[in-house]
């Protein structure tokens, strides 16, 4: 098999049967733009792509299917027809590239009347590696076998029928023939590249609340592979409040090139070396939890005071790019400390509309304070202005921006921490990556987004309304849907 790719990546997703799309299959590239009409499926290509990355994080059926409007009904094609016991389901699938060659995996989703994985393939080397089939459907598993080649050619063994076989297999494959090795070289693979994606929706009103004194509670459901359920909340259980909160692990992985001053490169292998990629720590657990970007970016102003200090190169390629989506002078962006009595003792806090569990409704002026520091932007002989005075396409491109430019340690998601940053690329997944923005402003972020991918630790898979953005880009991929 190939060994020349290091960082596995998803090059292939295929929605065989899922909501509008029957037989799509869709090349994915290191820049991927969607575009389409309204209702041609370019967010539920997203949806997709998230629900393999939730289940290949670990994450239970049911929590990857909960961000579909109209749960996992909705998933089903139109006009599929139960079969004689009232069963109707979707499927999906994947390729991913790396350093076992080319891998696919395949799903079948029974969604009715029960919500259950009833079927699942992965296949590489010109191998069935595992196979699963719903054998008893009063029973909540189905029956695996997996490749051995050795004195008996498959293994065969129950795995509950919630969760992705492909991720249990590290746990189950002993590794002590060639091919149960090849078993787990192509399972590492997929779950490495699945589960290296960050779901990214700069909520400019979220934004805003933070920016002018209220912890915002995060979002409620959890967005994003983060292995911890929540897309928001604070760190450690939630301080700021929405069930499930941000995953409490360092998340390993690179987020650049070390070359370029990479953010991100510090994870759960660190021990507090030196330099760009020196290991936090355990007394640094608290402030890296606060300085992990959610997928809505209200904690912007924490992440940008971290940021800022950690790499100053990479904090001034953001400025410059910000400066040319702006209008006005930008002679810099920092986190400065809030003013005291900044915002109400006991403020109440706006519930951030979403799924998956109600926000917090109430903070008290400590916790405010403790989130210390609000973003402003220097506008030279003009003076300073928080960032919460932009306007929606200016927050929302300074948010994809930062993301952008930095990397798992930075962003509030799992990548595999067992594998060597440099072996790993984040898939940034944008829906409406252009929404609010002007065509300049949307043009210097689908650049700015060029020149990280052209580095080799950033993928993107986003969706835009004017895919002319793109036009004259090199290395952009744009795919019409609906045509």
């Amino acid at each position: 098999m190939n060994t020349d790719s290091v960082r596995p990546a998803v090059t292939e997703l295929r929605l065989s049967a899922f909501k509008t799309h029957r037989g799509v299959t869709l090349p994915l590239g290191p820049l991927t733009l969607l575009s389409g009409e309204s209702g041609s499926g370019k967010s539920s290509v997203l949806q997709a792509y998230e629900m393999l990355a939730r289940l290949g994080s670990g994450e239970p059926l049911a929590r990857a299917v909960q961000e579909v409007v109209g749960g996992p009904s909705a998933c089903v094609p139109a006009g599929a027809r139960p079969d004689g016991q009232g069963r109707r389901g979707f499927r999906i699938g994947c390729t991913v590239d790396g350093p076992a060659g080319p891998v696919s995996l395949d799903l079948a989703v029974q969604a009715e009347p029960e919500l259950r994985i009833v079927g699942e393939r992965l296949t590489g080397g010109g191998e069935t590696l595992l196979t699963t089939a719903l054998t008893d459907p009063t029973r909540p598993a189905v029956q695996a076998a997996w490749h051995t080649a050795g004195a008996t050619p498959v293994t065969r063994a129950p795995l509950p029928d919630d969760r992705l076989g492909t991720s249990l297999l590290p746990l189950r494959v002993a590794g002590k023939t060639e091919g149960q090795r090849l078993v787990l070289a192509a399972a590492e693979q997929v779950v490495v590249a699945l589960r290296s994606a960050f779901v990214c929706d700069p909520r400019p009103e979220a934004m805003r609340r933070s920016g002018a004194g209220e912890l915002g509670g995060g979002d409620p459901g959890g967005r994003g592979p983060d292995g911890g359920g929540g897309r928001g909340g604070g760190a450690r259980g939630g301080r700021a409040g929405s069930t499930g909160g941000c995953a409490t692990k360092a998340g390993g992985g690179g987020g650049g090139d070390g070359a370029a001053g990479a953010w991100g490169t510090r994870g759960r292998r660190g021990s507090g070396g030196a330099g760009e990629a020196g290991g936090w720590g355990r007394a640094a657990e608290e402030e890296r939890d606060e300085g992990r970007l959610r997928s809505s970016c209200d904690n912007l102003p924490a992440v940008l005071e971290r940021t800022s200090r950690e790499c100053a190169r990479r904090h001034a390629v953001l400025v410059a790019a910000v400066r040319e989506a702006c209008t006005g002078p930008v002679d810099g962006l920092r986190a400065v400390p809030r003013e005291e009595g900044a915002a109400e003792e006991g403020a109440a806090a706006p519930p951030v509309p979403g799924r998956g569990g109600p926000a917090a409704a109430r903070h008290t002026g400590q916790e405010v304070r403790e989130s210390g520091v609000r973003a402003v932007l220097d506008r030279g002989a003009l003076g300073e202005m928080p960032v919460e005075q932009l306007g929606d396409g200016e927050l929302r491109f300074l948010a994809l921006a930062l993301v952008l430019l930095t990397g798992p340690g930075v962003l509030a998601m799992d990548p595999a921490g067992e594998i060597p940053s440099a072996q790993q690329q984040m898939t940034v997944m944008a829906d409406g990556m252009d929404r609010c923005m002007d065509r300049r402003q949307a043009r210097e972020l689908v650049s700015l987004a060029v020149r990280m991918a052209d580095r080799g630790h950033v993928r993107l898979l986003g969706t835009v309304r004017d895919p002319s953005v793109a036009e004259g880009l090199p290395g952009v991929q744009v795919l019409h849907l609906g045509t």
